[in-house]
């Protein structure tokens, strides 16, 4: 009887053991297909959010870009000093932040209008359609960026342009009379913010309508150039992970839009 006990305990344990050997890859198994069915939801956002865009070309993919990104939170001029601290933060100290032009990593309380200190770039120069540090195009985060003060001051409300002689304390950058030239690993981001303004800012809201030609000296007219060399950049330089990084602070933290050209950067030709 023991015996018979015994083995009937052995057979016992034995599919117990045999269950958990089909139950364990089971679960083990099931955790690679959670994490990546996480990749496709974020793009499935992604497409959410230009849902309405998609098969669009020309004025009508313009149109249907500046609905999409115009629903945004604002922000004053003063609360952009604590964003720009977020979304340019260096990668490697979180107490300071890169400055756009130049490239260095300076101290994110070193700001303000002193030499040597940081402040707030308008990459879409604003007096380009007089709209100044308003809240709306003078305080929009996608085209806003820290800069030396005095390379801030060297570029101005210049249009965007190939040549000129080098930017003293900004190595690589160019500007003559009436053009700049930012560095090689931003040009793209130079031109995908100005691409920015001109669908996100269309007459609407009480401010110009913002527009891209192929000229310099555009002034206070609501025009930004050049279009042809900004194409240029945009191709030569895609997004990277610093740009898209910022796009996504932009987007989940502060305004709550994003940069449609940053997500899609094959939109700028199909617009222009």
């Amino acid at each position: 009887m023991s015996r018979s006990r015994g083995s009937a305990t052995a057979g016992i344990a034995l599919a117990a053991a045999a269950l958990l050997a089909v139950a364990v890859p089971a679960s083990v198994s099931a955790a690679p297909v959670s994490a990546s069915s996480a990749a496709p939801a974020s793009s499935s956002a992604g497409d959410a959010y230009y849902a309405s865009a998609e098969g669009r070309t020309g004025a009508a993919l313009k149109a249907a870009l500046n609905e999409i990104i115009s629903e945004q939170t604002r922000l004053s001029y003063s609360q952009v000093w604590d964003a720009l601290a977020d979304t340019d933060e260096d990668p490697s100290d979180p107490d300071s932040v890169i400055l756009l032009y130049s490239g260095h990593s300076r101290a994110k309380s070193e700001h303000g209008g002193s030499l040597g200190d940081w402040n707030r770039e308008h990459v879409w120069a604003k007096s380009h359609g007089d709209f100044g540090t308003r809240t709306g195009p003078g305080t929009d985060l996608h085209h806003l960026r820290p800069t030396d003060v005095r390379v801030n001051s060297i570029r101005g409300n210049k249009d965007f342009d190939n040549g000129g002689g080098t930017v003293s304390g900004a190595p690589g950058n160019y500007t003559d009379g009436d053009s700049f030239e930012p560095r090689d690993a931003v040009k793209g981001d130079v031109a995908r913010m100005i691409l920015y303004m001109a669908v996100r800012y269309e007459g609407e809201d009480g401010f110009a309508d913002l527009e891209v030609n192929d000229r310099v000296g555009n002034g206070s007219a609501p025009y930004h150039g050049r279009i042809s060399v900004l194409k240029q950049w945009h191709r030569e330089d895609p997004p990277d992970s610093f740009e898209r990084k910022r796009n996504e602070v932009i987007h989940e933290e502060y305004q709550h839009n994003r940069n449609p050209f940053i997500d899609r950067p094959e939109w700028v030709e199909a617009i222009w």
